[in-house]
C-alpha cells in the first residue's frame, strides 16, 4: 500500500514538473500566453489516461507554470480549474476509445480550455460577445493542434512503451 502511495505521489510531482518546465520552455518561445497558446506542456494533458496521479499533476503544474501569466491571479485560478476539470474528464473518458486509442480523451483540454479562458480574456477585455467567442476559439485551435494533433499521437507513443503499466506493477 505505502509503494502505491509513493509512486502516486512521484508520479503526480514528476507530472506537475514536466508541465512547468514544458509550460516555460514554451514561454521563452513566446508561444505560452498567447491568444492563439501553443503550450508544449498541453501535450501532457493525455496522461490521465494512463494514471490519475496526473490529475492532481497537472494542476499543481498549471497553477505553477501560471504564476509567470501576464493575466496574474485570474489566470492561476481559470486555468488552473480548466485544467483540473479536463484531468478529471479525461481521466473519465480513459475507456472510450477507437481503434483500441482514447481518443476521446483528447477533447476535454480543448473544450475547456477554450471555454474558460475565453471567458477569462472577456473578463479582462471589453465584454462583447464577439471577443469571448473569437478568444475562446483562438484558445481552443491552440489546444487542438497540442492535445490532438500531437497530444493523440504522443498518446499512441507512450500505450505502446507500457511505461505507465510497468510502473504501476512495482
Amino acid at each position: 500500500m505505502k509503494n502505491k502511495s509513493t509512486l502516486f505521489i512521484t508520479q503526480a510531482a514528476v507530472i506537475a514538473a514536466l508541465y512547468v518546465a514544458l509550460t516555460y520552455a514554451s514561454n521563452a518561445l513566446g508561444l505560452a500566453y498567447n491568444a492563439v497558446q501553443f503550450r508544449l506542456s498541453e501535450i501532457l494533458t493525455i496522461l490521465p489516461v494512463f494514471t490519475p496521479a496526473a490529475i492532481p499533476g497537472l494542476a499543481i503544474g498549471c497553477i505553477i507554470a501560471n504564476l509567470s501569466s501576464p493575466f496574474g491571479i485570474i489566470d492561476i485560478v481559470c486555468g488552473s480549474l480548466a485544467t483540473l476539470l479536463a484531468a478529471f474528464t479525461s481521466y473519465a473518458l480513459r475507456n472510450v476509445t477507437i481503434k483500441d486509442l482514447p481518443v476521446f480523451a483528447s477533447l476535454p483540454p480543448v473544450l475547456f480550455n477554450g471555454l474558460i479562458v475565453g471567458l477569462e480574456i472577456w473578463y479582462l477585455g471589453d465584454k462583447t460577445l464577439s471577443l469571448f467567442v473569437i478568444s475562446a476559439l483562438e484558445v481552443m485551435a491552440g489546444e487542438a493542434v497540442m492535445c490532438i494533433l500531437i497530444g493523440v499521437p504522443f498518446m499512441a507513443a507512450v500505450k505502446k512503451t507500457k511505461v505507465f503499466s510497468k510502473l504501476s506493477s512495482v
